[in-house]
């Protein structure tokens, strides 16, 4: 059992932010989050994608918010459960909780905060055929360990920055690399969609654009796929292991089982503190709603700061919060 004074539910800059001001307050963190990696959508999605309205940055790319932000709270020492889901919250007679994922780790704290964007992510299946047959037989929909691949056969579908960054890298792991996609052009970073063309051009990874993915064989597990061009003919391609990458489906997920109240997917919460209905659960970020709500990263950092104040009293509700300055005569306290 992972013991600590606050659970955070999601991974994503919101969910870094409130590690770093229940930080300050000498609370310790774990954050849980089902996603593979740290950074939520920004990591997932669009890791190259410049933001404009962080303050002190005229812009800045996603993926280097989040590794500021990791640099940020290093101090404090939070923990981290990745690739899990919460799938049970029970509370106890004395106020704390207790936290299962659908892989059985087990969290108890004092205080659980909810920052899970808008919610848990699922991956956005394509209409293919045989595609959930060979789930968990050599069709993934995320990559949490790319050596898992090494000298395989594979065969990645999608045209956004998933497909392109995991093309890349897997071409130097695995034993074939085809990236299929319906289009001519990428959606994601022009450098990384320059990259693939290249690896492509020197016959580093196989390219097909312009192209479908629509089946999928196997005995078992996947040994094949077929890939419509724009003439709709379909050839196959011998593969050990599809992973089609068309982006993440947010879903509310079982944290609308929880008690919580609920209007059109999103969390109700006092703007006083972001508490929710139940007391200790508070929520942050993109996945609560109030009058006035903005769905900025921004808004999400002034949440989890007014969050962090009564989340302090909670946890240690004998102990009041205290300041301390300087002055000629010494050390003043209020």
């Amino acid at each position: 059992m992972i013991n600590t004074d606050i659970c955070i539910i999601g991974a994503g800059p919101v969910g870094l932010f409130a590690v770093f001001e229940t930080g300050l307050l000498k609370m310790r963190c774990h954050l849980i989050d089902a996603l593979p990696q740290i950074g939520g959508q920004l990591s997932e999605i669009y890791p190259h994608k410049p933001i404009y309205d962080i303050p002190g940055y005229p812009t800045i790319k996603a993926q280097e918010l989040i590794d500021n932000q990791m640099e940020q709270i290093a101090p404090f020492h939070p923990t981290f459960t990745l690739g899990e889901r919460v799938e049970k919250l029970e509370k106890l007679e004395d106020g704390s909780f207790i936290l299962t994922s659908n892989e059985g780790t087990v969290i108890s704290c004092k205080v659980v905060v909810i920052a899970g964007g808008l919610g848990s992510f699922e991956p956005r299946k394509p209409a293919v055929i045989g595609l959930e047959d060979f789930e968990g037989k050599g069709v993934s929909y995320m990559i949490k360990n790319p050596e898992a691949y090494r000298d395989q056969k594979v065969v990645l579908a999608g045209g956004g920055d998933s497909a392109l960054d995991w093309t890349i890298f897997l071409a130097d792991i695995a034993k074939e690399v085809t990236l299929i996609h319906r289009s001519d052009s990428f959606r994601g970073a022009p450098d990384s969609a320059e990259k693939v063309f290249n690896l492509a051009s020197q016959g580093k990874i196989r390219l097909l654009l312009q192209c479908n993915l629509n089946s999928v064989h196997g005995n078992g597990r996947i040994n094949k796929v077929g890939v419509l061009d724009k003439s709709k003919t379909e050839t196959f391609i011998e593969a050990d292991s599809l992973i089609p990458l068309f982006g993440l489906s947010p879903k509310l997920g079982p944290i609308g089982e929880w008690g919580l109240n609920i209007d059109k997917s999103a969390i109700e919460v006092n703007t006083f503190d972001f508490s929710t209905n139940v007391d200790g659960i508070f929520a942050i970020g993109d996945i609560n709603t109030y009058p006035g709500k903005l769905k900025l990263i921004l808004c999400g950092y002034h949440e989890a700061a007014l969050m962090a104040q009564s989340a302090f009293k909670y946890v240690f509700p004998n102990q009041k919060l205290s300041f301390k300055y300087t002055t000629v005569n010494g050390i003043n306290e209020f």
